[in-house]
C-alpha cells in the first residue's frame, strides 16, 4: 500500500491499482501542468482567490478553486514532481479500479478512459453485508457490541443527525466546542462518534431559561460504531460528515442527505460534489477560508434548517427527496447486472486471461 497525493493505491501483484478516494483527483493531478499554466498552482484557498472557477480540466465540472483538493496547496519542485510521477505510475498498471460507480461520476469516469492508456473499472460502492443492514429488527447482531442501537431503536423516525469527524483528522479544539454548543442549541437530536466517549451526553444548554432543548437524551456518545449499520437505521433522518470519499458512498448507499465538514485533502471536492452537483447536501461553512470558525448559533441555525423536523422547509425536503433516489440508483449498480457488477465480472475476467 503507497500513500498518493491524498489517495491510497494499492497495488496487486504490480498489476492492478485499486483507487479509495473521489476521482477527481486524478484528473485534476494528471492535468497539472493545466493549472500552473492558468496561474492556480499552487492552489489559493484565500477568500481573496477562492472563489474563482477552474473550468478546464477534463472530465471534473467547474470547481471553485476553494473546492480543489487541499494537496495542490503545497508547491515545491519535488512534490509537483512527485505528483507527475504517482500519475505516471498508475497509467503503468495493466487497469485501474475505482471504488465509485458509473452512474455517480459518469463524467470524469468517461474522461479517464479516453485519455488513460489502460481499462478503467468502476466497482463501487464496496458495501459489506448489504442484506443484513436491511433487517432493521438487528435480530443477528451482537447486542453488547451494537448497545447503542437500543438508543437508536427508542427514537422517531429520521429524527437523529448523525455525527463523524472521521478516523485521522478533526477540527480545532475551538471549532469542536462550538460545534457541540451548537448542536446542543440546535435542539436536534444526534448521535456523535467521538473516541473516547460513551452514553448520554448532558446538554450545556439545558438551563431553566432554554428554549426547546431536548433532556439528556437528545444526545448519544460512542467511541466508535458501525458506521454503515448507523446510517441505514430509520431513525436516522442526516450525516455531519467530513466527507472523507468511504464516508461519502456510504452516505449515499444508505440514502442519507449529508452536512458537509470537510477538513483535508480531496474532502473538499467531495463536499462540492455532495452539495452543488448531487445536491443531496448542505454546507455547515458556507464562507470561503478554511481558517474561518463557524459559531455556534450558525451551527444551530443549519441544524435545524437541514433537518426539517417539521417538514416545512422546501430546500431540505427536495434534498431528502434526491437521496433516496440516489439510494435506489446505488442499490441497482450492485445488483445482478447492475454496471458495478459487470464491471466486477469484467475485471476478473480481464485477470484469468492475463
Amino acid at each position: 500500500m503507497r500513500h498518493c497525493h491524498g489517495r491510497f493505491m494499492l497495488r496487486i501483484g504490480g498489476m492492478f491499482k485499486l483507487f479509495r478516494f473521489g476521482q477527481c483527483l486524478l484528473p485534476c493531478s494528471k492535468n497539472i501542468d493545466l493549472l500552473v499554466q492558468n496561474g492556480h498552482y499552487p492552489v489559493d484557498f484565500s477568500s481573496e482567490c477562492g472563489d474563482q472557477l477552474v473550468d478546464y480540466i477534463p472530465g471534473v465540472s467547474p470547481i471553485r478553486l476553494a473546492d480543489m483538493p487541499s494537496v495542490l496547496k503545497k508547491f515545491t519542485q519535488p512534490f509537483l514532481s512527485s505528483v507527475k510521477e504517482s500519475v505516471a505510475a498508475a497509467c503503468k498498471a495493466k487497469c485501474l479500479l475505482f471504488t465509485t460507480y458509473d452512474e455517480l461520476e459518469h463524467q470524469v469516469i468517461a474522461s479517464l478512459m479516453k485519455i488513460l492508456p489502460l481499462p478503467v473499472y468502476s466497482v463501487g460502492p464496496s458495501i459489506p453485508l448489504s442484506a443484513a443492514l436491511e433487517d432493521e429488527t438487528h435480530n443477528n447482531v451482537n447486542r453488547a457490541e451494537h448497545y447503542y442501537l437500543d438508543w437508536l431503536d427508542s427514537q422517531p423516525e429520521n429524527s437523529v443527525l448523525y455525527v463523524s469527524f472521521g478516523s485521522f483528522l478533526s477540527a480545532s479544539s475551538e471549532q469542536m466546542e462550538e460545534i457541540l454548543s451548537g448542536l446542543d442549541e440546535s435542539g436536534v437530536r444526534y448521535f456523535l462518534v467521538s473516541r473516547g466517549g460513551k452514553g448520554h451526553t448532558e446538554n450545556s444548554a439545558a438551563d431553566g431559561d432554554a428554549v426547546n432543548v431536548l433532556p439528556s437524551t437528545q444526545s448519544f456518545l460512542v467511541p466508535w460504531c458501525d458506521q454503515l449499520r448507523v446510517l441505514c437505521h430509520y431513525s436516522v433522518g442526516g450525516f455531519w460528515t467530513h466527507c472523507g470519499w468511504n464516508s461519502t458512498l456510504e452516505g449515499v448507499y444508505a440514502g442519507v442527505p449529508m452536512l458537509t465538514f470537510p477538513v483535508a485533502m480531496d474532502q473538499f471536492t467531495n463536499s462540492k460534489l455532495i452539495v452543488d452537483d448531487w445536491k443531496i447536501g448542505m454546507k455547515v461553512m458556507k464562507e470561503v477560508g478554511a481558517d474561518k470558525v463557524v459559531k455556534r448559533d450558525e451551527i444551530a441555525s443549519t441544524v435545524k434548517k437541514f433537518m426539517n423536523l417539521n417538514g416545512d422547509d422546501k430546500e431540505s425536503k427536495e434534498m431528502r427527496d434526491r437521496a433516496n433516489e440516489f439510494k435506489k440508483r446505488c442499490r441497482q449498480v450492485l445488483a445482478k447486472g447492475g454496471s458495478s457488477t459487470t464491471n466486477l465480472d469484467n475485471f476478473i475476467r480481464n485477470i484469468l486471461k492475463n
